[in-house]
């Protein structure tokens, strides 16, 4: 790899990881705060609107943006056809959310939805400003940049939404969070790229870009809507409450997955778009990064699902204890969703949004068959369902990665053996190292750095990581 990429890949990672570091830590301890003010049914309303929170967010980072990121001729008419389709698109979902509110709170029998719905979604519009800043970042890889834009604007939503819970305005209290969080991104957006639309619309840069980015809006689209018929299903048959545990379990566990996939999934993505036309250098990226993503959300994983239940006690208290086992599972199932993520990246980088699109729809048919044999069994059962979808899906994602690299998912497990042989003993160790203390909050402390000791010993005994050149580039 030239120096001049390496060079940006390593300064790149190094802000990207500094970015969801800060954002992802602020995120949590907010989240902490406001879920020991706020009860479950709060954030079980929450949950019932979470496939219009998810749509916001396909139409706030639409496969437009990638688009702009896998082109390599663009232009100032691509970026700003880009910035008035989305705002148009925005403008014209949330009148259409607006409209079915009250017929959305009529399905879950609950009339506070309707309101929620129509502030929430205001999201839509505010994100919608921000997409062409955000894509000719990523295009420069600014991640300094990216990094102060998304933790300035956690930050604020959170300062608003714990004052808001302190005064008593329960669920609304999630929404403000939201809402002031996007709008004071969109607003630094502005301010640190200096970028203005033209307000120039054209014809060819559009069927230009909607080749590629209509597939990833349409599979985006369609998948979140499949992703969250179990959170639809939930909120109509089972409680608020209930769908709450599952809503708090479900954002323990996908928030450091999806951390960790955006560290590598954010950076890598240019670059592999930019090596496209060298197959072996892109191959080699593309190794390492699924590497480093088992190399850093397996043992994390591993170490939330044995600590999950002192973990729940410590931070969200005893009224939190019913989403311990779900936290558990669906660590199992969140350990393989960086490396699904970069497989299905990859054909992204390649140009090939028709098969991305492709692989994606084929998967909607086994989730839906496994949702509807566990819905009627439990929100456990559902959540075990989850787990043997995301193992099935996994191997389906590596069926292009194998025909065109030979690299499918069994060889990406292969070359993780030494891994999995050091998690057995991490997981062992720490697991009866919690028999010798009472004290949660020490069976917390102590239970993580064994565990992180454990796993360290072990990747130098079995060789995983060479320690002597990560000292040496270091001393550099």
């Amino acid at each position: 790899m030239p120096k001049s990429i390496k060079k940006r890949l390593v300064e790149s990672v190094l802000w990207s990881s500094i970015e969801k570091i800060l954002v992802k830590g602020s995120a949590f301890i907010i989240g902490i705060i406001l879920a020991r003010l706020l009860s479950p049914s709060d954030y079980g309303l929450i949950g019932m609107l979470s496939i219009f929170i998810s749509l916001s967010t396909i139409f706030i980072e639409s496969g437009f943006a990638k688009a702009l990121i896998q082109k390599q001729n663009r232009t100032e008419i691509d970026f700003s056809t880009t910035f008035l389709f989305n705002l148009g698109s925005a403008i014209i979902i949330y009148w259409l959310f607006y409209l079915i509110a009250p017929w959305i709170a009529l399905f879950y029998e609950a009339p506070q939805l309707s309101p929620l719905l129509r502030v929430l979604s205001l999201n839509i519009i505010i994100g919608s400003l921000n997409i062409v800043q955000r894509a000719k970042l990523m295009i420069s890889m600014d991640f300094k940049t990216l990094a102060k834009v998304n933790f300035w604007g956690t930050i604020i939503g959170g300062i608003v939404g714990i004052y808001m819970a302190y005064k008593n305005y329960n669920v609304w209290a999630l929404v403000g969070q939201n809402i002031s969080s996007t709008g004071t991104m969109a607003i630094l957006f502005f301010y640190y790229t200096k970028w203005k639309p033209t307000f120039f619309f054209s014809i060819q840069s559009f069927k230009t870009l909607f080749g590629f980015g209509s597939k990833l809006l349409i599979t985006g689209t369609v998948a979140t809507i499949f992703n969250n018929i179990t959170t639809i299903a939930i909120g109509k048959l089972y409680k608020s409450n209930e769908l709450g545990f599952y809503t708090r379990a479900s954002q323990f566990t996908e928030m450091i997955a999806w951390t960790i996939n955006d560290v590598l999934g954010n950076v890598t993505f240019p670059v592999l778009s930019e090596l496209q036309n060298e197959k072996d250098r892109m191959l080699s990226v593309y190794k390492k990064s699924l590497f480093y993503s088992s190399l850093i959300t397996f043992p994390i994983m591993i170490l939330l699902a044995i600590l999950a239940k002192p973990l729940v006690i410590v931070l969200l208290t005893d009224k939190w204890l019913p989403c311990v086992p779900l936290i558990q599972i669906l660590c199992l199932a969140r350990m393989l969703t960086p490396l699904s993520a970069i497989n299905m990246n990859l054909l992204n980088a390649i140009g090939r949004s028709d098969l991305y699109m492709k692989v994606d729809l084929s998967k909607l048919p086994l989730e839906c068959i496994i949702l509807a044999i566990t819905i009627p069994l439990g929100i456990k059962a559902i959540v075990i369902g989850n787990l043997i979808a995301t193992i099935i899906c996994f191997f389906i994602n590596g069926y292009y990665p194998k025909k065109f690299f030979n690299y499918g998912g069994w060889e990406q497990l292969k070359d993780s053996a030494k891994i999995f042989l050091a998690l057995i003993f991490m997981g062992g160790t720490t697991y009866f190292s919690l028999s010798f203390f009472q004290n949660h909050f020490a069976q917390l402390l102590i239970g993580s750095l064994i565990g992180g000791i454990i796993y360290l010993l072990c990747c130098y005994m079995l060789r995983i990581i060479d320690f002597k050149i990560i000292y040496q580039k270091f001393n550099n």
